[in-house]
């Protein structure tokens, strides 16, 4: 098992992808009182943001992998949630990633940032599957599943939420390619 302060950073053209720290935790809680979180299961209140934040902290504790946050090289600013994800729920471990501001769509950033962490399961963690759960209703993120050569999976099952969830296969030839 992984202890939080072993350091794992991923690195790309473009951003560096970091453990979750404390002072992440303000604009990801910014994002989750807009509507545009509705997808990751938001808006959420102040305090349900922490004790989310909380949860992608310790997973890295309790699971030895987490999430990342992705940061930019040339700003240094933090710009969303990437990776790994497995909670108790879950049938299956997952890939997900949010970008928490919405000027930034639409530049790569999340594709870049999504590819990494798929290589980093299927090669370093040794996953031979992955899935993104998605909300029936993002199509970015189902559009984004694709581009990263994920095909939608009508036999998996799926975790318990409030909305519709589609569930995309990513496939390790195609990722490592």
């Amino acid at each position: 098992m992984m202890n939080l302060a072993d350091d794992i950073t991923l690195v790309t053209d473009r951003l560096v992808l970091r453990k979750p720290q404390a002072q992440d935790w303000p604009i990801m809680r910014d994002f989750y009182q807009t509507d545009r979180s509705a997808w990751v299961g938001g808006p959420k209140s102040p305090e349900a943001s922490w004790r989310g934040w909380a949860a992608d902290i310790g997973h890295w504790q309790m699971r030895g992998f987490g999430g990342w946050v992705a940061t930019r090289k040339d700003t240094g600013a933090a710009i969303g949630r990437f990776g790994p994800w497995y909670p108790i729920e879950w049938p299956e471990k997952e890939i997900g990633w949010v970008l928490w501001d919405a000027t930034l769509e639409g530049q790569g950033y999340a594709a870049e940032a999504a590819k990494a962490t798929l290589a980093h399961a299927f090669t370093v963690l040794g996953w031979t599957t992955a899935v993104s759960y998605i909300a029936a209703t993002n199509t970015p993120s189902a559009n984004l599943a694709e581009r990263l050569g994920a095909a939608l999976d009508a036999d998996a099952p799926r975790p318990q939420r409030d909305f519709d969830v589609l569930v995309y296969r990513h496939n390790p030839a195609q990722v490592l390619a």
